[in-house]
């Protein structure tokens, strides 16, 4: 049975943006449970949570947080699972804030961040990480790149075609 990925968010205000991760997660099969923690208003509740995540179940750990975004890191210091950072946009710094405050973790705390909003490719990178123990969805993962690459080739030809009406 394949491992679950567990998607925390700092508040639910970040579900508009984090539900096309559960979209992804939904379309290769994988399991997960979505949660809303704080690392400054729960920090226990988020510790445990983490402490307690592998034991559980869990593979890897998806955290969408915006301004301070502290909560991938008060995970990631508290399970020796793959962390995900997913910073969140605000209105006062566009999600710089976050991204700095996810991205630049103290050596031996290692947080994976995409970019800001970047939901989508949080859950491609954790079925990637649950791929390499799952021929399964290592199977799944090529037909989804095969399925892309051919949209790309269909747009080109489409373009070659335009080009010539020129």
């Amino acid at each position: 049975m394949s491992k679950k990925v567990a998607v925390i968010m700092g508040s639910n205000s970040d579900f508009p943006v984090v539900k096309s991760a559960l979209t992804e997660l939904k379309k290769y099969g994988v399991e997960f449970e979505c949660r809303v923690m704080s690392a400054h208003r729960t920090p226990t509740d988020a510790a445990d949570f983490a402490s307690s995540a592998k034991n559980n179940g869990f593979g890897v750990i998806i955290c969408a947080a915006g301004m301070a975004a502290h909560l991938a890191g008060v995970i990631a210091g508290h399970t020796t699972l793959p962390v995900i950072g997913i910073p969140m946009k605000s209105k006062a710094l566009e999600g710089m804030d976050a991204l700095l405050a996810t991205v630049m973790m103290p050596p031996g705390v290692p947080v994976a961040t995409v970019g800001i909003d970047g939901a989508k490719n949080a859950a491609v990178l954790a079925v990637q990480m649950l791929a390499v123990s799952d021929d399964e969805l290592a199977k799944k993962l090529a037909d989804e790149k095969n399925k892309m690459a051919e949209g790309v080739r269909q747009k080109d030809i489409e373009l070659q075609e335009e080009i010539k009406n020129v």
